[in-house]
């Protein structure tokens, strides 16, 4: 029988390690709104993905964003959310839980800031090369009139 090993220019991982990562997500996901009740710093947190090593020994958990108070209450918290995991879950050893901010989200919003400086200086050459008569706003600029030419008074 062939042996099955993942090529290694593959980026999708074992689908064991996918399913894990899952699971783990929604096991830590839900437990982070449950301590979210009692301390205000865990508000608000997302848990966007689990990435667990293939001998899974560690885990890191993904948040959307993470403010040093909210890192500070997640390792605090850590070995309970262990603790939930390995109660929660069946597997041979709990993971080691690391916690990071997602750069995915980082990235995204980096993105949305460059797509809205471009739009905003195209807006602007635009209304540069009509002669700043062009505006967003209604009632601003050149006055539209009833009048069937379109023309104002």
């Amino acid at each position: 029988m062939p042996a099955r090993r993942r090529d290694p220019q593959s980026p999708m991982p074992y689908p064991r390690i996918a399913r894990i990562n899952r699971l783990l997500r929604e096991v830590v996901a839900e437990e982070v709104e449950r301590l979210a009740d009692g301390d205000d710093r865990l508000r608000l947190m997302t848990v966007t993905g689990v990435s667990t090593t293939a001998d899974l020994q560690h885990a890191t958990v993904f948040l959307a964003s993470l403010p040093p108070d909210a890192a500070e209450a997640l390792a605090a918290q850590r070995v309970h959310l262990q603790h939930v995991v390995g109660r929660q879950v069946r597997m041979k050893r709990t993971p080691h839980l690391a916690f990071v901010a997602d750069p995915a989200v980082n990235s995204a919003d980096r993105i949305e800031d460059i797509l809205r400086r471009l739009q905003r200086e195209e807006r602007e050459a635009r209304e540069a090369r009509e002669g700043g008569q062009a505006s967003d706003e209604p009632g601003e600029g050149g006055q539209a009139s009833d009048e069937p030419g379109g023309v104002g008074p």
